[in-house]
């Protein structure tokens, strides 16, 4: 439900109103407009007093969300959300590209790594510390010691950073490293998870699950968001369908159809989408062509002896070639790169 606030009410009968809200048991979200004030209110709507809303001074109107996702819907929220990371922004006209290697192995190859990506263009820099792998027996990660590297890289760089937490029990630690928060696919509905990362207001980029239809990834998304966080960035990543040659499926049409549904941005992450990164160019510029916000690419200083996923990562030279080649792409949408 969205409580519409008629233009120029005072922060007290909006604050009044939420107060109201929250007494019959809904959770609010205030959404400051230009003109108006919408208030979105999450719970039971059996336990609604419609006459005791409407009735409260400043209150216009009660509009139900027909979504099941509420405070993602773009019935809620009709403008972009603009996620802030520092001085940078996801979800504006430039196009935010995070790049880096699959997993942190040790210190001085990621640092090199990090300022290659950097005069390549990349303004936020990805790698793994906690890997969730298929196999028991894969390279897991450094863990802590990772986090303290990515730390060092950030310091070194000034590169903002993003790593994947996988348990509810380290939330608290990689938050304490990191700028931007991770969900991996593996962990798209992982609820627990969802919400200590939502409870720490920290930015949440939320990958798509290996199955998951669009309405179940924004429902995920409301997890985060009903813990108060706004800070939602979702990640295309491919999804698992009948075709092997490529290993994963990525599926361009869930940017437009995000966009229509969602005010959250959207990201793409080439690299896990095609396996190889023979294919990692092309997709990255279709992803831009489709209205995506962002891209999440992976480099590796020597691929072939990279301890996760080398064959999908780039070498940097070969990413620096790429950036080059999106400028005229995302031009050609009206759009252009991070300065």
């Amino acid at each position: 439900m969205i409580v519409v606030m008629y233009p120029n009410t005072t922060k007290e009968q909006i604050a009044n109103v939420e107060k109201k809200l929250v007494e019959l048991g809904f959770k609010t979200h205030p959404i400051y407009g230009e003109v108006k004030t919408v208030i979105g209110a999450v719970g039971d709507k059996r336990l609604l007093n419609t006459q005791a809303i409407t009735s409260m001074p400043g209150v216009e109107s009660l509009v139900p969300i027909m979504k099941p996702f509420k405070l993602a819907s773009r019935e809620l929220k009709d403008s972009p959300t603009i996620v802030e990371v520092g001085n940078y922004k996801i979800g504006e006209d430039a196009i935010a590209v995070i790049a880096g290697p699959c997993a942190i192995e040790d210190e001085e190859s990621y640092i090199s790594v990090a300022f290659k990506v950097k005069e390549a263009g990349a303004r936020f820099l990805r790698g793994g510390a906690f890997k969730p792998r298929t196999s028991p027996y894969s390279f897991h990660g450094l863990e802590e010691d990772g986090l303290k590297i990515l730390a060092a890289a950030r310091e070194a760089t000034g590169l903002k950073i993003v790593t994947e937490a996988v348990d509810p029990r380290d939330v608290e630690l990689v938050s304490s490293h990191t700028d931007i928060i991770q969900i991996g696919a593996r962990n798209m509905q992982n609820f627990k998870l969802l919400q200590e990362a939502g409870m720490t207001g920290k930015p949440i980029l939320l990958k798509r699950g290996l199955a998951a239809t669009i309405e179940e990834w924004l429902m995920a998304a409301e997890y985060i968001l009903s813990e108060g966080n706004p800070n939602v960035i979702l990640c295309e990543r491919g999804i698992r369908t009948y075709e092997t040659a490529t290993r994963n499926t990525v599926d361009i049409s869930a940017i437009p159809v995000v966009k229509e549904l969602s005010h959250l941005p959207i990201i793409v992450d080439p690299s896990h989408a095609a396996g190889s990164w023979k294919y990692v160019p092309a997709i990255s510029k279709g992803a831009i062509a489709a209205g995506a916000d962002g891209l999440l690419i992976e480099v590796h200083p020597d691929p072939a002896c990279a301890l996760c996923d080398g064959n999908q990562s780039l070498k940097p030279s070969k990413f620096t070639k790429l950036m080059q080649e999106l400028e005229p792409v995302a031009r050609a949408v009206g759009r252009k790169l991070q300065p």
